[in-house]
């Protein structure tokens, strides 16, 4: 009895041990993130309505650092970044971090009911013409999602990236430690990897 129980202790600590070293977060920056646009450029300014139907300007914000997230509610990966999202918006300082998010979402109603029941945080933006179509989408070269930018007070990217971790590094000036890796280390394209 006692050398099944060491048995069995042995098996757990090798699949706490397994578990730990595949916790280490990938970078996925190299494969998602290379075409995004470059640390220091300038970003294009656009205009989408809120999800109070309230035309909103990115370069409204200028002068606070921004936090650009490309998103939609049928991406597992995007509703898996939500925790940390709203972790990050409890950490940063409202008058000098904005955050704006661009949902791709197909449906307006699909995505006016997510974000409330989801609670996120910041100015919420639609994208009506989804994320291959989009012409904003095409101009940030958001070919993956989540995908997100930092944006200095200037408008300039501070940083491109997939990773919400990374993000919240730039955000806070903290280490991107302890951050996740996403389902299958593969991120959206469109509404197909909704499952």
């Amino acid at each position: 009895m006692k050398r099944i129980i060491a048995i069995i202790a042995g098996l757990l600590c090798l699949c706490t041990t397994v578990r730990a070293q595949t916790a280490v977060e990938e970078d996925l920056d190299p494969k998602y993130a290379a075409e995004l646009i470059a640390k220091g450029d300038a970003v294009p300014d656009f205009t989408l309505n809120d999800i109070n139907g309230k035309s909103v300007k990115l370069s409204d914000f200028r002068g606070k650092t921004i936090l650009l997230l490309f998103w939609a509610s049928w991406c597992p990966d995007c509703r898996a970044e939500i925790p940390q999202i709203k972790a990050m918006h409890t950490l940063v300082n409202p008058d000098k971090v904005e955050f704006v998010s661009v949902s791709f979402d197909r449906e307006i109603d699909t995505w006016k009911q997510f974000v409330p029941e989801n609670a996120l945080p910041g100015v919420q933006l639609f994208d009506p013409q989804g994320m291959k179509e989009s012409e904003i989408g095409k101009a940030y070269h958001i070919n993956w999602i989540p995908s997100m930018y930092v944006i200095g007070p200037d408008g300039k990217v501070i940083l491109g990236t997939v990773m919400a971790g990374k993000a919240a590094a730039a955000l806070l000036g903290a280490p991107a430690a302890g951050t996740r890796t996403l389902f299958n280390n593969e991120l959206c394209t469109d509404e197909n990897c909704e499952n």
